[in-house]
């Protein structure tokens, strides 16, 4: 028997998404056609002996997420539940907080994903491997360059065992080019050490109240936990911590800009996983060039230009002469004639005029690009917008003849002329 976890967060931990995590919790934005954690949840679903998926963080329950959870359970006949942290506990604090709900049933290992990334989830492969040698912890590692390495935490390996002797979260100089990837595989032992953790956490928090003030407030700070710097790197070379290492498909998806180089990653996994899911050319259809996903429900004109790496949601209206490369556009929106959408995210219900022009610049964040724009950057420089994709919040409407280029357009706005390189508020 075997469970996953995954690791939603909550709304603080979303503002570089934004504005468009103001409509959708992040975990639902929609990458290739469906919401961002589903591609976590099929890959779980494939899993032999998969009992249950429990998803863990801070959001409110709201509709959309439970709606959600209702259609996934059905769709892939599995227990999908919901578990709420009372706040922020870090990426391991979650885990010990509902270790009794994860341990239920007595799962043999239970799969920990981070909702934020991109892969194609070699779980079957990370599970022979623990089958074959256990251990507590497995974690699944990639290669990146040397520079673009200091963005995450980087794991030294012993190349005959691939035991984790060493492993530093995002440092200074140059550790190693084996990367993780924030998917683990841990056996029920693995929470051993984190409450290890949680009681020095407690101690700690004793130890600095003063004389006398009430410690009901202890439990926020003793509960957090960060799987990273508090057990990958405490329990490094102690012959608990492996790496399994994999050369398919990943990115991390902290920003719009990330989100749309995930979407490239999984419309071309599509090709073996979901075929179905690509449009194709047909006679009197729009021209389909590259990995595009349309939605059933989507009015496409014939004579539009369509990828590649294009991601049409529900309901969108398509125009006559329409040209849309590199770009997501969501539910509901309006592409009038002849409007030209490239590297960009429109949003919920906008609309782009006759003729306007809504352009990005790519922002890809592979791991081995030692030249890309790294999501833990900053969007600014002396003051001015870094050169990105463009997005459109919900509901904005761009008239005709316009040009936006490289700039952020805040929710509900009407735009009346031509930006570059600006935030519209």
């Amino acid at each position: 028997m075997l469970k996953a976890v995954i690791l939603i967060g909550g709304p603080q931990k979303g503002t570089r998404f934004r504005p468009l995590s103001f409509e959708v919790p992040k975990p639902l934005f929609p990458v290739a056609g469906v919401p961002m954690i589903q591609h976590h949840i099929e890959a779980c679903a494939q899993v032999p002996g998969m009992q249950e998926i429990l998803l863990i963080g801070f959001y409110q329950p709201d509709e959309p997420l439970t709606r959600f959870l209702e259609a996934t359970q059905q769709e892939f006949n599995l227990p999908v539940r919901y578990l709420q942290e009372f706040a922020p506990l870090g990426t391991g604090g979650g885990l010990y907080h509902f270790r009794d709900q994860i341990l239920a049933g007595g799962p043999e290992a239970f799969f920990v994903l981070n909702a934020d990334v991109c892969s194609d989830f070699p779980l079957s492969a990370m599970l022979a491997a623990h089958r074959y040698q256990p251990h507590p912890f497995l974690l699944l590692g990639t290669t990146a360059n040397r520079t673009q390495s200091l963005n995450y935490g980087c794991i030294v390996e012993n190349p005959q065992t691939h035991e984790v002797l060493h492993y530093v979260e995002k440092p200074s100089t140059f550790v190693s080019d084996i990367i993780n990837c924030g998917i683990y595989l841990f056996s029920p032992e693995a929470l051993k050490p984190l409450r290890d953790v949680f009681q020095r956490n407690q101690q700690d928090g004793q130890l600095c109240l003063p004389l006398g003030e009430d410690s009901s407030g202890l439990w926020r700070g003793a509960g957090t936990i960060r799987l990273e710097q508090d057990v990958f790197s405490a329990l490094a070379g102690q012959g608990q911590i492996y790496v399994h290492l994999t050369d398919g498909i990943w990115s991390q998806i902290k920003s719009a800009g990330s989100a749309l180089y995930a979407s490239r990653l999984y419309l071309g996994q599509y090709q073996l996983t979901h075929p179905e899911r690509l449009a194709k050319h047909y006679q009197g259809g729009p021209r389909i060039r590259g990995n595009v996903y349309i939605h059933p429900t989507a009015k496409v004109a014939p004579s539009a230009v369509l990828g590649p790496n294009v991601s049409i949601g529900e309901g969108v209206t398509v125009g006559e002469g329409v040209r849309l490369r590199e770009s997501i556009v969501l539910h509901g929106a309006t592409l009038q004639e002849h409007t030209c959408v490239l590297h960009s995210i429109v949003g919920w219900g906008s609309t782009v005029g006759r003729w306007a022009r809504v352009e990005g610049t790519p922002n890809d964040p592979n791991p081995n690009d030692p030249r890309a724009h790294m999501d833990s950057e900053s969007l600014f420089k002396d003051g001015k917008l870094l050169p990105a994709i463009t997005i459109l919040g919900c509901r904005v409407r761009i008239p005709a003849e316009v040009l936006i280029l490289n700039s952020i357009v805040l929710p509900h706005k009407e735009l009346s002329r031509s930006f570059t390189n600006q935030i519209i508020l």
